[in-house]
């Protein structure tokens, strides 16, 4: 072969290698993505000193701190959100994975505090301060501060600015833990200069040459309290206690327990972390906060002493078993053509959940809006009882469909636009909108594209619906609870009579007009393709391509192309794993770009994805970023 021919035929295999997509890995460091983009590779820490060391933690730990973020006894809302739709079982195996990762620690800090701040920062941390009841830290950490399997963290390797960003919390109370609660106890002993001190020292200190945690804790020291301190074992999620013993469900029951889910009570009537269906969940509107009720047996603060037809009052008629006018934030709007008969198996089945003692708690609304003549004034220009008729021209298959989506299934709630006073706009139903106060887009069902029902997407939504990822959607946000409490479980039949029933209303909508695209600015379209190459093309391919199941692809996807780019400026932002469901045990994450990337550059990367691989779509703006950032509370 000639040597031209060669050279040329080598700079193409260069090219080729420098274009194609990284060989996709099925392992926990791929999952767990969405965890290392801000705690560093392998978990080894934040670059910015907020975001702290993963790698070679005690499980037990780490375990912990998920479940105390995902269920708010540790607060950090970006970290909850990414939580929410996991499982104990999978957290459990995300801490144990970075439990095992031997990664090297970073230099320690040179401190500029003075000898005898050390000097304080040393006594507390090896002798303690028994005058006020106060341990030291060796005791429970370990004598070398590397930890104590199975839950204590080490406290070396640490910056400085989180050891005292975590005190803090303690001190404060919104960093708590399983109770007995004995860093708060700790916390609140010490002054403000005992913290200054005890982080200067932990900060200035090298690690040993054994990083691995102590393995026992040594016996308590003399002269102070012992403490025993709560804690999940880290065994709990890997050997779930046995279930109760039960009588078994009545087919009524049965047949109930299967509408509930349907219905996806439990999610909005459980408290991350809390006794399924014993209610305190709030639910965040315009115009104020209002808590789900308890719906156990318990006769005190539950349902123990209703009866069916209280039941089904409060379904049909949105009023409660005293006669008071139920908030429309419990969607009896479209309860209401639940049948008698489904209320009747519904009510049966929480008559047989164990009675949990849960007192309601009074809904925190704006005045007038917290009264019931308000609720009686808004029921009167928005409200009436409606009946479930099927449509005799249509098949049982249709009608199903219809009774799913616009009754017990309630998509209207979220697919419906909403006017000024929250109620779903007359004549536009199933419509699409922004979730008030979430600020995620629920697209149109009326549009056969965006819904997802035309003939080209309807195995990717049924998929997504069953399984919570699918080739070009992954269910995330609001969407991601729906798939994770409800469609999972709900059977074939009766997800196929929904998208049946949804695409003859697209098909019946009147054809929507072509939108007009806005192309990128000049140069934009460059700087986001560059950062696409950057930030993800090893998860999403170089050409939009995705990995099927795992990573949606980006080029023909009707996510991507919707009018409103809410959820997509939102899913960079916070990033997000889809929801763990039967099907989808282990799903993969996205990690969070909300401190990495700023308003322009996730603009120009919007604005890229949007206009790539044959993709048309308008061009996300800065201010559409930025409006969305600042709506998020932290």
């Amino acid at each position: 072969m000639p040597i031209r021919l060669l050279i040329t035929a080598a700079l193409l295999c260069l090219c080729h290698i420098a274009t194609a997509t990284p060989v996709f890995e099925d392992s926990m460091a791929q999952r767990t993505k969405a965890c290392t983009g801000c705690h560093g590779n392998q978990g080894r820490a934040g670059p910015d000193g907020y975001y702290p060391r993963l790698a070679g933690k005690p499980a037990g730990y780490l375990y912990n701190q998920l479940l105390n973020i995902r269920d708010g006894r540790r607060h950090y809302r970006p970290m909850a959100s990414l939580l929410e739709p996991l499982s104990d079982a999978y957290l459990l195996e995300m801490a144990q994975y970075f439990s095992a990762l031997n990664a090297p620690y970073p230099a320690p800090a040179t401190s500029t505090a003075t000898k005898a701040v050390m000097a304080r920062g040393q006594a507390l941390i090896t002798l303690g301060d028994p005058s006020r009841d106060i341990p030291p830290c060796q005791q429970c950490h370990g004598e070398a501060l590397t930890g104590t399997a199975p839950h204590v963290p080490g406290l070396l390797g640490l910056p400085r600015d989180y050891l005292n960003a975590q005190l803090g919390g303690w001190r404060t109370g919104q960093r708590r833990a399983q109770s007995p609660d004995c860093m708060s106890h700790i916390a609140s002993r010490l002054s403000n200069d005992d913290v200054a001190a005890v982080t200067h020292w932990l900060a200035a200190q090298p690690l040993p040459a054994n990083t691995k945690p102590q393995a026992h804790m040594p016996p308590w020291p003399a002269g102070i309290k012992e403490m025993t301190c709560g804690g999940t074992p880290v065994r709990a999620a890997a050997t779930p206690k046995a279930a109760a013993a039960s009588s078994p469900l009545t087919p009524l029951a049965t047949q109930g327990a299967y509408l509930v889910r349907v219905g996806n009570c439990q999610t909005c009537h459980t408290i991350p972390g809390g006794v399924p269906y014993a209610g305190g969940r709030a639910i965040d509107t315009p115009f104020g906060t209002t808590f789900s009720s308890n719906l156990t047996a318990d006769k005190a603060t539950g349902l123990g002493n209703w009866g069916k037809d209280d039941f089904w009052q409060a379904l049909h008629h949105g009023k409660s078993r005293d006669g008071r006018l139920l908030s429309p934030a419990f969607p009896y709007t479209e309860y209401s053509r639940v049948t008698r008969a489904d209320s009747d198996a519904m009510f049966a089945y929480l008559q047989t959940l164990p009675p949990a003692s849960a007192p309601n708690r009074p809904h925190e609304m704006r005045w007038p809006l917290n009264t019931q003549a308000a609720l009686l004034a808004w029921r009167t220009l928005y409200f009436s009882p409606q009946v479930d008729v099927p449509d005799a021209t249509q098949s049982a298959q249709w009608n199903r469909g219809a009774y799913l989506v616009n009754g017990l299934g309630h998509c209207g709630t979220c697919h419906t636009p909403r006017n000024a006073t929250g109620a779903s706009e007359t004549g536009n139903t199933l419509g699409g909108g922004l979730i008030p106060v979430q600020n995620w887009y629920a697209p149109s069902l009326l549009s056969a594209v965006a819904g997802g029902v035309d003939a080209q997407n309807q195995a990717d939504l049924l998929k997504l619906l069953k399984t919570g990822a699918a080739d070009h959607s992954t269910a995330n946000g609001p969407m991601a609870l729906v798939v994770q409490g409800s469609t999972q479980y709900m059977t074939d039949a009766d997800l196929q009579a929904m998208v049946v029933y949804l695409k003859s209303v697209a098909i019946a909508a009147p054809a929507q007009a072509t939108e007009k695209t806005t192309a990128p600015l000049p140069g934009a379209f460059e700087s986001g393709q560059t950062l696409y190459a950057t930030h993800c093309a090893d998860c999403h391919g170089r050409n939009g391509q995705g990995v099927s199941g795992t990573y949606p692809a980006l080029a023909g996807n009707r996510a991507v192309l919707m009018s409103n780019s809410s959820n997509l400026i939102q899913t960079v932002l916070h990033g997000g794993f889809a929801p763990v469901t039967a099907a989808n045990p282990r799903p993969f994450g996205m990690p969070p770009f909300v401190l990495e990337l700023g308003d322009q550059d996730i603009a120009q990367v919007l604005s890229f994805v949007r206009n790539a691989w044959g993709n048309r779509a308008h061009a996300v703006t800065e201010q559409e970023v930025n409006r969305l950032r600042d709506r998020q509370t932290h």
